[in-house]
């Protein structure tokens, strides 16, 4: 390989390239960090509103312990349509694609990227565009992880008399509250002060309130929790693994529980995370990736044999016991999967189970 295609690829691999992808519902912005790798999936990931993929998910993928683990992945970037950096203003009139259009684009994309199956990583809006994308296509998603996921149609705030002229002077507020309890408002002043400037001067304001818009009129997922040995394959729920996250003091916490009792508890995960709020994945991305670090390899993507920096760099208190083995080996009590060997329980059937850090 010669120098310049050495560096082209360390390029692709840290910034990543950026596609413009046409879809059944308009163009869509991505971006692909490295080389999909055989049949292995692609991580893919989906922002909430007020965000687009470098806000809501550059903490994250930066992290010193999640870069490890990518190193075995390609990684998807998607920003919902007007919502990347620098996105010009659509057209009067344009007709912004529902939450159901917003998944029905993904397929394209993945076929156009030479794609075969994914998982996932959604985030408030994205994370119901995921799971409605597992829904209607369970053969791309081989599992989720979602973060503040909400499964049902009500919306969080009272658009019913609000016009979209009228949106822009507090759709600010209105997006920082989704985000973070009244507490957190008050009193983490830092990551507040960091998110409302991105929110009002890096994103399109007509754009978000469109996407705002979208996510706000949203159809309830109408996902169902099997019963065992009856329903299994014929209900309408999830049939890949999936991981949920949530801050114990986010304002998502009781849609996050409601779509737990919603999901097949042999393939889910409901992580808390103490002391954590609104944006699990800025502020505790060391927690959320060591239990990503988990999840994937409970799925065999993931080496566990070898001692990994990760690895290494694990806590032993009570409380990271709790989550990290919780999403290890699900079927084991804590103290049991202390001494178990990551990934080597995967023929058992792992049980719900509520776990925080």
């Amino acid at each position: 390989m010669t120098t310049e295609l050495a560096l082209q690829q360390i390029t692709c691999e840290i910034i990543g390239v950026e596609h413009d992808i046409e879809t059944p519902h308009g163009v869509l912005h991505v971006t692909l960090r490295g080389t999909p790798k055989g049949n292995r999936p692609v991580i893919l990931t989906y922002h909430d509103i007020g965000l687009n993929h470098k806000s809501c998910f550059n903490t994250l993928f930066n992290f010193e312990d999640m870069q490890e683990i990518t190193q075995h992945f390609a990684v998807v970037h998607v920003d919902a349509p007007g919502q990347q950096e620098n996105a010009p203003p659509f057209p009067s009139g344009y007709q912004y694609p529902t939450m159901d259009e917003l998944a029905e684009m993904l397929p394209s994309v993945l076929t156009q990227l030479k794609i075969n199956s994914v998982i996932g990583i959604g985030v408030g809006a994205g994370a119901y565009i995921l799971t409605r994308l597992a829904l209607n296509q369970s053969t791309l998603v081989e599992g989720l992880v979602l973060i503040n996921v909400d499964p049902c149609a009500k919306g969080w705030m009272d658009w019913a008399a609000s016009k979209l002229s009228g949106w822009t002077s507090n759709l600010v507020d209105i997006v920082m509250g989704h985000h973070f309890s009244t507490d957190e408002l008050t009193e983490n002043q830092e990551i507040i002060q960091t998110y409302r400037l991105h929110i009002a001067q890096d994103i399109n304001q007509d754009n978000l309130a469109l996407f705002c818009n979208s996510y706000n009129g949203r159809r309830d997922l109408e996902i169902e929790r099997p019963i065992l040995g009856i329903n299994e394959e014929t209900v309408n729920t999830l049939k890949c693994p999936a991981l949920l996250v949530v801050g114990d003091t986010s304002p998502a916490v009781e849609a996050v529980v409601e779509c737990n009792s919603r999901l097949n508890p042999t393939k889910t995960t409901l992580l808390k995370m103490a002391d954590c709020g609104g944006l699990p994945q800025v502020v505790q991305p060391g927690k959320l990736a060591e239990a990503f670090k988990y999840f994937v390899q409970g799925m065999g993507y993931m080496p566990t044999a070898s001692m990994t920096r990760l690895a290494r760099s694990r806590t032993h208190s009570a409380s990271s016991v709790s989550s990290v083995e919780g999403v290890r080996s699900r079927t084991h009590t804590s103290s049991q999967a202390e001494g178990a060997v990551a990934g080597h329980d995967n023929q058992a059937r792992p049980q719900t189970m509520e776990v925080s850090c």
